[in-house]
């Protein structure tokens, strides 16, 4: 009888042991203007298997962020852009082969996240990610009117309503937010629009969001527009401030007048060190 409690402690011990010895990989991207850290989502095991094998073969090591839109996000890891002249358009290299979409609806297009490039819908209707171009999300704070309008069903109605001559005022209003290219303004114009667009034509406009989405786009920003259309594989969980530095060179047809080169490197570490060293949760891993 004696022998049961003691089968049943060296049991736990070794789950215990074996919980706190569970690892996963951190990515480091270096640059001049400092470190971003980000882990990588084990839900999308093609893009993870994918980029630690690119970071592990130096495949990154001087490629740039190429493009760079402030308020969107900064995208790299075009092989072409290793040697690229001054002004040279990049975003069309890779490593030859793409990366199955690996859409979760857990992950969401949040300040940080980390996501895979690819072609357009036109020529690439599975939305199949580059093999290797990727981009870390700024984004913008969004309110909630905007994230509960369909803006694209609105804007595929606003030209009927604008058929009727009573509504030529509002098609100034939005008129001059959009050609003083202020996106916030327009935005907020349309939102404020939709009750009237809603109730002439007879349409529904509304949109659904999950109550963490919203909290999250509302709070840290993200870039909404985005979901459902590109992979998120991971999350950068720190240096966010090194992404707000980059996002706010200057461009010329978005891409940095001033060259930004990257370092990528992958360490494995125990999940424990990671949450202690970055304060990341991993509440799935426990």
């Amino acid at each position: 009888m004696k022998r049961i409690p003691i089968l049943v402690t060296l049991i736990l011990l070794v789950i215990v042991s074996g919980c706190a010895q569970k690892k996963d990989y951190v990515v480091t991207i270096k640059t001049r203007y400092g470190n971003m850290v980000a882990i990588l989502y084990d839900e999308t095991p093609l893009h993870k298997a994918n980029f630690i094998k690119l970071a592990k073969e130096h495949y990154y090591d001087s490629t740039m962020f190429h493009r760079v839109i402030q308020g969107f996000m900064i995208q790299g890891g075009d092989p072409d852009s290793k040697k690229a002249t001054p002004g040279q358009r990049l975003g069309q290299g890779g490593p030859g082969y793409t990366v199955n979409a690996e859409f979760n609806p857990k992950f969401f297009h949040e300040r940080g996240a980390l996501s895979a490039a690819r072609l357009a819908d036109a020529q690439n209707p599975t939305k199949a990610s580059s093999g290797s171009q990727f981009y870390v999300v700024q984004g913008t704070k969004m309110t909630e009117g905007e994230l509960r309008t369909d803006f694209e069903k609105l804007n595929n109605v606003l030209g009927q309503f604008f058929q009727n001559p009573a509504n030529q005022g509002a098609y100034d209003s939005l008129a001059e937010a959009f050609q003083a290219q202020d996106v916030k303004l327009l935005q907020a114009r349309m939102v404020a629009l939709r009750p009237r667009v809603e109730k002439e034509l007879n349409v529904n406009l509304s949109k659904e969001i999950s109550p963490e989405r919203l909290k999250v786009y509302t709070t840290v920003g993200g870039t909404p527009a985005l979901d459902g259309g590109y992979t998120v594989f991971g999350k950068v969980i720190q240096g966010l401030d090194v992404l707000d530095k980059i996002a706010a060179v200057t461009t010329e047809q978005e891409r940095p007048t001033e060259d930004i080169r990257m370092t990528v490197t992958v360490e494995e570490l125990s999940v424990k060190k990671i949450e202690k060293l970055y304060g990341y949760h991993y509440p799935e891993k426990k």
